[in-house]
């Protein structure tokens, strides 16, 4: 027979003062999980020895567990005998109460392996600067959702660093140089630096053989998202060297900046990523590769190499092979025209 001994929950003090609830909360929250857990498996099992064998411990240690279960809860919640072990009316409502919450966690637990371990799937936020991520990203996505078909992608566009924990961001593309010891930053490739001209504008005005003769071009300025004017950047005799250049015409959008250029209005510093093409094709003509900076790269940035999920490993991993596999070496494939006409003042 079932023992009838009443269920009864720990008493409680008659003021219910601030400690008192804090002492109560942590003895609630000293009741083992593992004695929950133990609990559960004993009665799904019906024997003290199966449960033991299902959790991987031994029957005594599900025995204590269950023991200081039942002196917590003031209640006894299993009849035993030598030949059967079965719930007390107790124990019937304890599992009733329990079974769906301990479901719940354990179901939980397992959608967050499957988040790490299991096929890519859920929500991936990803920040790019407005030039590479229509550029280079962008293009890139159609085929990332046809490998990943079970990751939804949220794009932004923004040319400020992105601030991971406000803007939620997953995954984040950077230019430059990376001095945020914050993020891991992984560099897909090198970002090359090209100054460039229209065939036009290099007929009537020749390109500058040195850094010094770019004060006697009509230069165009990007305006960063700072709102400073983005500096020149060359390597000049070994050492960085970065200048500010006079220029008639400044746009806060690098597209604005390569149209000009292309319309013979002038000459600017490109990313080698925006004028690869209209340089094989011959709408540009290049200079000053030997003043090229050597230490800018374009970087795909995240959190923390810890607990990775899924979803963002995958990521990474197609988008370094994907931009590094695209012809973007404007170097080794465009050496400085030398046949050009030097620099002259107009």
């Amino acid at each position: 027979m079932p023992d009838t001994h009443a269920f009864r929950r720990p008493s409680a003090p008659s003021s219910l003062s601030a400690p008192a609830c804090e002492d109560s909360l942590a003895s609630s929250f000293a009741t083992s999980y593992a004695g929950v857990i133990a609990f559960l498996a004993v009665a799904s099992e019906g024997s003290f020895a199966k449960a033991g064998d299902r959790l991987g411990i031994g029957r005594s240690a599900v025995s204590r567990n269950i023991q200081k279960l039942e002196a917590q809860l003031d209640a006894r919640l299993f009849l035993r005998t030598t030949r059967s072990t079965s719930l007390t009316r107790e124990g019937e409502l304890f599992y009733e109460n329990c079974h769906p919450g301990v479901e719940r966690i354990v179901q939980a637990l397992e959608e967050m392996r499957e988040l790490r371990s299991g096929p890519p799937r859920g929500q991936l936020r990803i920040c790019s600067t407005s030039g590479f991520g229509r550029a280079i990203v962008a293009p890139l996505l159609r085929g990332f959702h046809e490998r990943y078909p079970d990751i939804a992608l949220d794009m932004l566009l923004n040319d400020n660093p992105a601030n991971f924990t406000a803007d939620r961001v997953d995954v984040a593309f950077r230019d430059g140089r990376m001095e945020d010891s914050q993020v891991v930053a992984k560099q897909l490739i090198p970002m090359q630096m090209i100054v460039c001209a229209s065939p036009a504008y290099a007929r009537e005005h020749g390109l500058p053989r040195s850094v010094a003769e770019l004060a006697a071009h009509r230069c165009i300025n990007l305006r960063a998202a700072s709102g400073r004017i983005a500096e020149w950047e060359f390597k000049v005799n070994g050492l960085p060297h970065r200048m500010t250049p006079n220029a008639p015409h400044t746009f806060n959008d690098p597209d604005l900046v390569l149209q000009a250029v292309r319309d013979g209005s002038g000459i600017a510093q490109f990313a080698a990523y925006q004028v690869c093409d209209a340089l094989r094709d011959g709408r540009l003509r290049s200079c000053l590769e030997q003043y090229a900076p050597d230490d800018r790269g374009h970087y795909i940035c995240y959190l923390s190499r810890k607990h990775l999920p899924a979803r963002i490993r995958v990521f990474v991993d197609y988008m370094t092979e994907q931009t590094r596999a695209l012809d973007l070496d404007c170097m080794t494939a465009f050496p400085e025209l030398s046949a050009l006409p030097a620099a002259h003042a107009r």
